[in-house]
């Protein structure tokens, strides 16, 4: 079987897809919306240009779409609703156009490569993203397809599979301040995120990496046991990874790594320190407001005594002077 590439679907060697937050907020907000009590997938259209090998995802809208879920063959597309709703959209923004589709998956499907040759009535080499709407492991939702001719060695007939394309989530400036202030009226923390955030962001980007290094290694363990043909391009792609790792044993690299974490230690330390000083500060202060709570609170019990026993003393020789006045 002959190797594809996105080359032989017409796109550039190096063409790299770009999915905006705004199409990702359209896909989750249409699934919610009409498929999450069903379990069924979302389907729309993907809107935006090409920008050198650079394949600029800005915009989608929602698609009626039915399936038999027993029969691939089986499903409905309303084109009709789709002419309408691309012919508005020019209207407000005319650089935009048809550049493939999206379903929420969140896998391929065995009739996706019969949706994917109805939308080439609308483009000549339709993408297709799928967009996970409740992802389940930590990394990017989104994965891009195009769909690339199989030339089998036998001699028989050429057969259409879906070759991966490399993507990522980019936004211009005006979308980043709307992202923001979105994220920060739903979870409530601040511009910069509070340091629980930052840490869990973090936590997550390393699991995603973990996961990415497993994958190589998986593959590469494949490749060894020759269950998949050697992938030259993929063998560079993993030696300039190697390449980029730094040294750990130049004196340098140990010398920096050593100042850098001395330096955060001492950060820490004198936080510790400040915290510790600030606690104990605090706790004096409060011995003395207490003390002189109960210092108070003693002078007017003992005022309070002293006043009873006056007037029980007056209310006594009143007493004594009418029981005379009555003798007299």
């Amino acid at each position: 079987m002959a190797a594809t590439s996105a080359a032989g679907a017409g796109f550039p060697s190096d063409t790299k897809v770009v999915v905006h937050p705004l199409v990702l907020l359209s896909v989750v907000d249409h699934y919610n919306r009409s498929c999450a009590l069903t379990k069924r997938r979302a389907v729309g259209v993907l809107l935006g240009s090409w920008k050198k090998n650079v394949l600029d995802v800005a915009n989608s809208f929602a698609v009626p779409f039915e399936e038999d879920p027993k029969n691939p063959d089986v499903y409905f597309l309303d084109h009709d609703y789709l002419n309408a709703m691309f012919k508005m959209f020019r209207k407000v923004n005319a650089r935009e156009r048809i550049i493939g589709w999206y379903h929420t998956g969140p896998k391929l499907r065995p009739g996706d490569i019969q949706i994917n040759e109805v939308l080439r009535r609308f483009v000549a080499k339709p993408l297709l993203v799928i967009v996970d709407a409740q992802p389940q492991d930590i990394g990017l939702p989104i994965s891009a397809y195009v769909a690339v001719e199989q030339v089998h060695d036998d001699g028989t007939p050429t057969s259409k599979t879906f070759e991966h394309l490399p993507s990522e989530v980019g936004a211009e400036e005006a979308e980043e301040v709307g992202v923001e202030h979105l994220l920060r009226d739903i979870k409530d923390i601040g511009a910069g995120g509070s340091l629980s955030d930052r840490i869990q962001t973090q936590l997550s980007s390393l699991k995603g990496l973990s996961g990415c290094i497993a994958d190589l290694h998986t593959y590469i363990g494949m490749v060894t046991e020759k269950k998949l043909p050697i992938n030259h391009e993929i063998s560079y792609l993993l030696q300039n990874v190697l390449n980029l790792l730094p040294d750990m044993e130049v004196n340098d690299f140990v010398s920096a790594m050593t100042v850098k974490t001395s330096d955060q230690m001492l950060v820490v330390y004198l936080s510790a320190l400040v915290r510790a000083t600030i606690a104990l500060h605090n706790l004096i202060n409060n011995k003395i407001s207490n003390k002189k709570d109960e210092t108070e609170r003693e002078q007017k019990e003992d005022q309070a005594e002293a006043e009873a026993a006056d007037k029980a003393a007056k209310k006594e020789a009143a007493k004594a002077d009418a029981d005379v006045a009555k003798k007299a």
